[in-house]
């Protein structure tokens, strides 16, 4: 299908989502939401497309490997225009909605091809454009090939925070992240994670992302990640979807990615004295959410999104993951040049991602982990025509490691009271 462009009218847009995913676009109304009391989440954290392009070439990847190709038309690097207008969008939001936190996170393609002097700049501009009394905290994620001794003191200099992506040892790594003339890139990514672990750099480390492969090993995986000290590791499900399943080698469990998850859980959670252990951010939510708290994570909860993505031309779209989905998933028809933030309440798509338990299928309703799974990530749940209104692709997978972290927790829960009786 093809959809309108990021900045054409938004009714086209929404029409075009109405064929492709009638569960939000054709069932949800935000005004009739409003009106029964539901009051939108601002926004706290933007995702800003620095740089379309990326100098290595991973087989997964969901921008260039996946259903949207609107990389394609769209310039290459954020022009100053647009990234002045996107720090004055957020200034605007983060005043009229008292705001005193927002997080700026630099993405591409590779956001390190915009150049540490470009870098610096919207670092800095963006801290002028909020109010009085509103921290920005600004983020990247990398592929961490870029990094050298002078980008990174630019990053320093204005506090730009590195998460970078690693998927285990090398010999896993180098399989899918591969520079274009096919050689692996672990080698390049391993000199610049050496560079964040200098002690004057080491405030700029924000951690990990490895995706999740069930042929390879979840301890070595593990313990390979452990070994660069992150101070977090998120692992990922690759993006799939009811029309585009998750990848299976031969003969591998329906559950795998569930059984690949439980392994590397217990390894993490038995393993070192807790203070010596990385944080895992997804195994840390589940036990979290088991024990009746939040998640702040995309995968699992019921967390209201408060995300926006502003892209290189100055759209202004939903979660990136949604480019896994269908082509154009992610339009809103807004564009950051002449549109609030505010106007992007009024897209279904970006109501379905805030109202919760009224986003899930009567399926995941019927399942006792619901407020712990929160039916997975949003993209995961796509059925073509249906659209979002579907158990996630990885359901099993998410039940098996959530019963199992609450078996683990129950019983860790009754040998402490145990230990407390007289």
């Amino acid at each position: 299908m093809t959809m309108a462009g990021a900045a054409g009218p938004v009714d086209a847009v929404r029409e075009a989502h109405r064929a492709a995913a009638r569960w939000p676009y054709a069932e949800l109304d935000p005004a009739a939401l409003r009106a029964t009391g539901w009051t939108p989440t601002p926004f706290r954290e933007f995702v800003l497309k620095v740089h379309q392009r990326c100098n290595l070439a991973c087989d997964y990847c969901y921008v260039y490997e996946q259903a949207d190709q609107s990389w394609r038309d769209r310039p290459r690097a954020m022009s100053e225009e647009i990234r002045r207008a996107a720090a004055a969008a957020i200034g605007r939001h983060a005043e009229e909605h008292g705001l005193t936190r927002v997080r700026v996170i630099l993405h591409g393609g590779e956001p390190l091809l915009y150049g540490p002097r470009r870098l610096g700049e919207l670092a800095a501009e963006l801290r002028a454009a909020v109010p009085d009394g509103c921290v920005v905290e600004i983020g990247m994620q990398t592929n961490g090939v870029r990094l050298t001794e002078a980008t990174v003191a630019v990053l320093r200099e204005h506090d730009v925070k590195c998460g970078v992506s690693v998927d285990g040892t090398q010999r896993d790594h180098d399989r899918h992240r591969k520079f274009r003339n096919g050689e692996g890139s672990f080698t390049a990514v391993r000199n610049g994670l050496e560079l964040l672990l200098r002690p004057e750099n080491r405030t700029l480390y924000a951690g990990l992302l490895c995706t999740v492969s069930p042929d390879i090993d979840p301890v070595e995986t593990f313990e390979q990640l452990a070994k660069f000290e992150p101070p977090v590791i998120d692992f990922l499900l690759p993006h799939a979807n009811h029309e585009s399943r998750p990848w299976l080698p031969p003969g591998a469990s329906p559950t795998a990615y569930g059984e690949w998850l439980v392994k590397a859980f217990d390894h993490w959670y038995f393993g070192k004295p807790r203070q010596d252990a990385p944080r895992v951010r997804l195994f840390e939510d589940v036990m979290r959410l088991v024990l009746k708290g939040r998640s702040g994570s995309e995968q699992i909860g019921l967390s209201p999104s408060a995300l926006l993505v502003i892209e290189t031309d100055g759209a202004i779209e939903q979660v990136d993951a949604l480019k896994s989905a269908y082509q154009g998933a992610a339009f809103t028809g807004l564009d950051v040049t002449r549109d609030a933030f505010d106007a992007a309440f009024d897209d279904p798509g970006v109501a379905a991602r805030q109202i919760g338990l009224r986003a899930l299928s009567d399926t995941c309703l019927s399942c006792r982990f619901h407020p712990v799974c929160g039916g997975g990530h949003y993209a995961h749940r796509y059925a073509p025509g249906a659209g979002f209104k579907n158990p996630s692709v990885y359901c099993e997978d998410l039940r098996l490691l959530i019963e199992h972290i609450h078996r683990r927790l129950e019983a860790d829960i009754q040998r402490l009271l145990a230990m407390g009786e007289p």
